[in-house]
């Protein structure tokens, strides 16, 4: 650990909730990969009860945990951790993500050669180590109504088509790209300054395109780096409940459209969410109907379609209260 005084190379920010078996593996793996590096790891904790701020007293000692009270969501706790640290980079990490041997030298020697990279994010593996998406392009309205037909699932290899999941590129390579998934940034804090942190009107979901859009605007770069490699376990947080958290995801999206797209791109955009979603509630009951096997999954879907159809449909009268609280 450094002292106050002493400079910091990597400040390790990770912001955990109810992820108490994730986060100790994530936090193993940093302990690994910081050593050699002046280097200081934050834990902001948005008031887990599953033990997680025990664990990470007992055995992450040198980690700072910021124990907050209230759940406070996910760009604002990281920028609670973003305003402690002092390091030169800043590795923002999910609670569910592994990071590999030699992921953090490799990407920290890549930013010091590439001066105008200011997100960088490493090729993200799944459990079963697995190549999992994670950069994507800025939404448009095609792209969001190619996705609400399938298309991009029927035509995967379509630039035109897979523009925002980028179905077409198999991760398989460095390059710059609009968007990088928030599960893994290492950030230059020089960018950061001039950038400034997440939004915070973004509780979960949302930040992550909100920020690389900022970033890109600000003339910074945001690189996929596939060299270094991390694993993200997923949904460590939201599985504890996933239609609130879906609902969320969809709130995020919205706001995201609000802050930087004009009136009727919005408007069009709600329309192709609603169908979206019509969509697959009706792939959902037909699934439900014919395949006896899959009605779990199909019944889960018609839940998840229907109250986020049921929230769209409210939109306008409904309060924006976040869905904060277990």
């Amino acid at each position: 650990m450094q002292t106050r005084n002493q400079p910091v190379d990597i400040s390790f920010i990770v912001v955990s909730w109810n992820a108490k078996e994730y986060l100790y593996k994530c936090l193993a793996s940093i302990e690994k990969e910081a050593a050699g590096y002046r280097s200081e790891v934050i834990v902001v904790d948005n008031a887990s009860s599953d033990g997680s701020q025990a664990m990470v007293r007992e055995r992450f000692p040198q980690v700072k945990l910021i124990d907050s009270k209230e759940n406070l969501g996910f760009a604002k706790a990281n920028n609670i951790g973003i305003r402690q640290s002092r390091g030169k980079y800043l590795a923002l990490i999910n609670s569910d993500v592994e990071v590999l041997p030699g992921c953090i030298g490799m990407m920290t020697g890549y930013m010091e050669e590439h001066r105008k990279t200011g997100i960088l994010g490493p090729q993200i593996l799944d459990a079963h180590k697995n190549v999992q998406r994670s950069c994507m392009g800025f939404p448009t309205l095609w792209n969001s109504f190619c996705r609400a037909l399938a298309l991009d699932a029927v035509f995967p290899k379509s630039r035109f088509i897979g523009s925002f999941e980028m179905t077409y590129w198999p991760h398989d390579s460095t390059r710059e790209v609009d968007i990088i998934n928030g599960c893994f940034w290492l950030v230059r804090r020089t960018a950061l300054q001039q950038v400034g942190v997440l939004d915070e009107r973004f509780f979960i979901y949302g930040e992550d395109m909100d920020w690389c859009k900022r970033f890109w605007d600000d003339g910074w770069k945001v690189e996929y780096f596939y060299q270094a490699k991390a694993v993200h376990y997923g949904g460590a947080s939201s599985s504890n409940a996933p239609v609130r958290f879906f609902i969320e995801m969809n709130r995020a999206n919205l706001k995201y459209w609000r802050k930087h797209h004009s009136r009727p791109a919005q408007m069009g955009y709600l329309v192709i969410i609603m169908l979206h979603y019509l969509i697959r509630y009706l792939g959902a009951a037909l699934q439900y109907a014919t395949r006896p096997a899959g009605r779990a999954d199909a019944t889960f879907k018609i839940k998840r379609s229907v109250a986020l159809l049921r929230w769209l449909l409210g939109f306008d009268n409904a309060k924006e209260a976040h869905y904060d609280k277990a």
